[in-house]
């Protein structure tokens, strides 16, 4: 799955294991972004290391409820009030709409225990099994037991969509189905990883049932092929997810609530559930350190019966958009007998070997492939069209700005013109990629032919976790496209391949010996140090490629507006930090290709008279942005940094750029 790009939020480091109190820095510019009240606890069961974010806040959880209701129901089998076994029958009355297999697939009178009811309530969400489990544990049950479990936010409210059978009227009103908070959830989570959730054998069997969780769109997008017992919930305004993560350091438990969603979209795109998914991705990776995720499909670039993950889901999309008539695949990531045939039918009619299997020539065949986001054709004619800007700024009223600090300069000489705190060393997040570009539009300057090598990303560049390119391990694409994925979406993972390409070219004595990926990195990071000295940058100090928050990774506004200014001058340059949108077709291993977008994260752009340059976002650092401006014959660069969010930057950038023109028109 080509993943939507969060391209707001902060930028993050390498695959390298974080400390933990770097983990709110990779979540906080995040949760922040979204359009929508979220809470979040995230919790190492191992290091008991935790994360928690609007912990005790009470939200709507939609499906969510049914994990304490399949709690209940298994500790009253605990108690002798029921059994697995019991026998239930389905009736006309049962049958409500909503997610499930039953009301659409199942005649009236069909029988089945209450294992089976709960286990297609867990797997697949079914609102009729629900209701049927109801039926023989009681509403009431479910909130005395979760008081007992310490947990009294934790109330389902009525049946499912029976909000007629309410025993908490105004919670129902509230919460419609059922509530709770993060911190209930990862509670109720780690009991049940301990074995300790109604006893170890019924813990078990709790655990089964959400290991086969169906649902792919929250938690499991963004992870390798890891192990997560899970239960979800997804209504309009509403996605929830809970979950045990199988890391290979360790289980980590993970609750995401969010609610008031702005997007209350269907599909693969829905903005909650792609935070849900980031907010896993980033969890994972904080504790699973250096330890080895198992191979994907995309390491190999084939794909074959029992294939899983992101690839699989762009293959099955792919399929089905090409393919007349279309096998109407759901693009879920597993690779079935469904695919297969498809698979099989697309060679037949391409006049392939019919294998079953997705390999080099089959790749070929298809084309790019039909991922999420960038459902685009010809990437030239979508770079090529030209979108609307507002009107430019008007010259009335003074520079009110938030910021700690900014700088308002010359774009020919980077001279400060005017400015407050301009000399003050800050963390300065992802404004950090003007240098890491600098390096390699100054190299190809004098080595125009580098442009046009492939890079070819790493493991080390794909794990990098936070704002990202979206390019993933084997993957490769030319230099110059890649300038667009590092400054447009602000992405981490574009930076470390880059460092890993040039660093031997750019370390000081010929490179001689860089004879690794990771020393091409460390030597990538000397030159822009270097870099600095040469430009006279005084107050600066660069430890990464991206921002990552390092209380040595500094820079001042002044020294922002200096190598803005040198780095503006160069065309390749200009251009890409210019550009508000960008597609491009990287290929993977085996062959296979795949179109991307990418957006620049700089809102600005959308106004006329700003062409530039780069926004950057974490905790430490704040809302930063550097940006170049025209009207008429004059032309300035604008430094914010520190400022409180995303919003209020480009507010400080927008009257200081007003008040720069205004005093260069009384000059």
């Amino acid at each position: 799955m080509s993943r939507l790009r969060l391209a707001f939020v902060a930028c993050c480091l390498v695959a390298l294991p974080l400390r933990a109190d770097e983990l709110a820095d990779q979540l906080k510019p995040l949760i922040d972004a979204h359009k929508g009240h979220v809470a979040v606890v995230i919790k190492d069961l191992k290091t008991e290391k935790t994360f928690e974010h609007n912990a005790a806040d009470v939200m709507p959880t939609a499906s969510l409820i049914k994990f304490p209701l399949m709690i209940t129901a298994y500790q009253q089998m605990e108690d002798g009030k029921l059994s697995e076994d019991d026998k239930i029958t389905l009736k006309k009355d049962d049958k409500v709409p909503g997610s499930g297999i039953l009301t659409d697939h199942f005649s009236d009178g069909v029988t089945m225990t209450l294992r089976d009811a709960i286990h297609l309530m867990i797997v697949y969400s079914d609102n009729t099994a629900t209701n049927l489990v109801i039926d023989k544990v009681g509403l009431k049950p479910v909130a005395e037991e979760m008081e007992k479990l310490g947990c009294p936010e934790t109330k389902l409210n009525s049946k499912v969509f029976r909000r007629d059978t309410s025993i908490f009227p105004e919670r129902s009103k509230k919460y419609s189905l059922g509530s709770t908070t993060a911190g209930d959830m990862v509670k109720l989570l780690e009991k049940l990883s301990k074995r300790e959730l109604v006893s170890r054998d019924a813990s078990d069997k709790m655990l089964k049932h959400m290991y086969a969780c169906d649902d792919k769109q929250k938690f499991s997008r963004f992870l390798p092929s890891v192990k997560i017992a899970q239960k979800t919930g997804s209504v309009d305004a509403t996605r929830t997810d809970a979950a045990l993560i199988d890391g290979p350091k360790g289980p980590i438990a993970i609750c995401v609530l969010t609610d008031g969603n702005a997007d209350h979209s269907w599909g693969d795109r829905n903005a909650a559930e792609i935070l849900c998914g980031r907010i896993a991705q980033i969890a994972y990776r904080q504790f699973s350190g250096d330890a080895e995720a198992p191979e994907s499909a995309a390491s190999s670039g084939e794909l074959k019966m029992g294939s899983n993950g992101s690839l699989v889901e762009g293959l099955q999309r792919t399929l089905n958009e090409r393919m007349k008539p279309s096998p109407e695949l759901t693009a879920d990531g597993d690779f079935g007998p469904m695919t297969e045939k498809a698979v099989r039918d697309f060679q037949k009619s391409k006049k392939l070997k019919v294998t079953g299997i997705v390999g080099k020539e089959t790749w070929k065949a298809l084309g790019p492939l039909a991922d999420e986001g960038s459902k685009i054709e010809d990437p030239e004619k979508f770079n090529a069209k030209k979108l609307k800007k507002e009107p430019a700024d008007s010259l009335d009223g003074p520079p009110f700005v938030s910021c700690k600090a900014w700088a308002i300069g010359d774009p020919k000489t980077g001279k400060v013109l005017w400015g407050h705190d301009e000399h003050k060393p800050l963390d300065i997040a992802s404004t950090t990629k003007i240098m890491t570009a600098y390096l390699i539009v100054k190299y190809a300057a004098e080595h125009p032919d580098v442009l046009d090598e492939t890079v070819k990303f790493s493991k080390r560049a794909d794990d990098t976790i936070g704002s990202s390119s979206e390019l993933r391990v084997g993957e490769e694409v030319s230099v110059r496209e890649l300038m667009y994925g590092m400054l447009l979406p602000s992405g981490n993972d574009a930076t470390v391949a880059f460092a890993e390409h040039f660093g031997k070219r750019l370390a000081a004595g010929g490179g001689e010996d860089v004879d690794s990926p990771t020393k091409a990195y460390k030597a990538f990071i000397e030159a822009m140090n270097e870099q600095a000295k040469e430009l006279g940058l005084k107050e600066s100090h660069f430890t990464n490629t991206h921002g990552l928050t390092d209380e040595k990774h500094k820079a001042s506004a002044a020294d922002l507006l200096k190598l803005a200014s040198e780095a503006m001058k160069a065309p390749l340059f200009r251009k890409v930090v210019s550009t508000r949108q960008h597609a491009s077709t990287v290929e993977g291993p085996g062959g296979y290709k795949r179109n991307v977008v990418w957006k620049n994260t700089n809102n600005l752009l959308g106004i006329e008279g700003y062409n530039g340059v780069k926004t950057g976002t974490t905790s430490a650092a704040g809302a930063c942005l550097v940006s170049s401006g025209e009207r008429g014959d004059d032309s300035l660069i604008v430094v914010v940094l520190g400022a409180p969010s995303g919003d209020s930057r480009y507010v400080d950038t927008r009257n200081l750029f007003r008040y720069g023109w205004k005093k260069l028109q009384e000059k």
